[in-house]
């Protein structure tokens, strides 16, 4: 009976610091609420992959130097024999100079700006009309999945390369004298024309990738729940499954800008990418196949600067592919 009592007392006492502590504050519940978000989740998960780490921090420092460095490294970038021909590198010149005597490093920043944008835009070309075509297929299936799917295994069968050349061939000069007689930007010209091109010979990876996910998130118990309440089709698609489908478009994104920039280096080293007077990291590789035995350093410096951003950004897609995995995601 005295321990009855002992334990009613004991429990009397301790109730309301229980009580108390039960109670979290608002700006307790909205951290917790941000602890388990699936952005602050892929973010922590992200970090744990040290490839991707080390991939980011590679690429922002590419693209802080790339885009900033011209601003306070603006000299003679075209100027032919403004520097002695064929120099290897040096204090004066980081990265040597090339066989017309123009700084490798101006023209690696202002080459990467180019590279890069190529990318980036072609990507998001390629990224765009492979989610609007996988959506309306996976969407609304049927003969209307079984037509896109046709038209995409169509651009699959294609050869990519000799068909960019083609289009590149036959379509760069008009692209060019289109822009320059308007804008007078004729190098825009074939930015577009190569962006373009690039962006719509690749969004098929992507269009059978949403496709799949499309298939799969429809089915699912909210999907069926917003539809019985009345959502639209538009609804459905851009508020309830769009959004769920995020991670593998946004990792197919980064795999996408590492093989447009290949192929527009691939293109340059042709000698159908944009013109000589225009350094990107693929032109510079093209004028220094001749003096390879001369100046290694010409070939090397863009080479380098090439496969450095495509590794690091092939790492940024492992990685945000395992961190926007919800079965690695706790």
């Amino acid at each position: 009976m005295a321990r009855q009592e002992q334990a009613t007392t004991t429990s009397t006492t301790r109730q309301p610091v229980l009580a108390d502590e039960a109670q979290p504050t608002t700006a307790e519940l909205g951290r917790v609420r941000e602890q388990r978000s699936l952005w602050n989740n892929a973010w922590r998960q992200f970090r744990k992959h040290r490839l991707a780490m080390a991939g980011l921090i590679v690429l922002s420092f590419f693209l802080l130097a790339v885009f900033l460095g011209p601003l306070v490294y603006d000299e003679k970038v075209n100027d032919p024999f403004a520097y002695p021909t064929s120099q290897a590198p040096s204090r004066d010149h980081l990265m040597g100079t090339d066989s017309l005597g123009q700084d490798m490093l101006a023209r690696i920043f202002y080459g990467g700006r180019i590279s890069l944008s190529v990318g980036l835009v072609a990507a998001l070309v390629s990224v765009m009309v492979g989610t609007a075509i996988g959506a309306v297929a996976g969407f609304f299936g049927g003969f209307t999945d079984s037509f896109l799917m046709r038209f995409t295994d169509m651009f699959i069968s294609l050869p990519t390369l000799p068909l960019l050349l083609l289009i590149t061939f036959l379509f760069k000069d008009s692209m060019v004298e289109f822009f320059d007689e308007r804008f007078n930007t004729g190098n825009f010209g074939v930015f577009f024309l190569i962006v373009l091109v690039i962006g719509l010979l690749a969004w098929m990876p992507t269009a059978r990738l949403v496709r799949a996910s499309f298939l799969s998130v429809k089915e699912k118990e909210f999907i069926e729940a917003a539809t019985s309440i009345g959502a639209t089709r538009g609804s459905l698609i851009f508020k309830h499954i769009l959004p769920n489908v995020l991670s593998p478009i946004i990792v197919a994104a980064t795999l996408q800008v590492g093989a447009a920039i290949i192929t527009e280096s691939s293109l340059s080293f042709l000698g159908l990418g944009f013109p000589s007077d225009v350094p990107t990291w693929g032109q510079m590789l093209f004028a220094a196949k001749d003096y390879l035995s001369i100046n290694m350093w010409e070939a090397i410096f863009p080479g380098m600067m090439i496969f450095l951003t495509v590794l690091a950004i092939n790492y940024m897609g492992d990685g945000l592919r395992d961190a926007l995995d919800p079965r690695k995601t706790s």
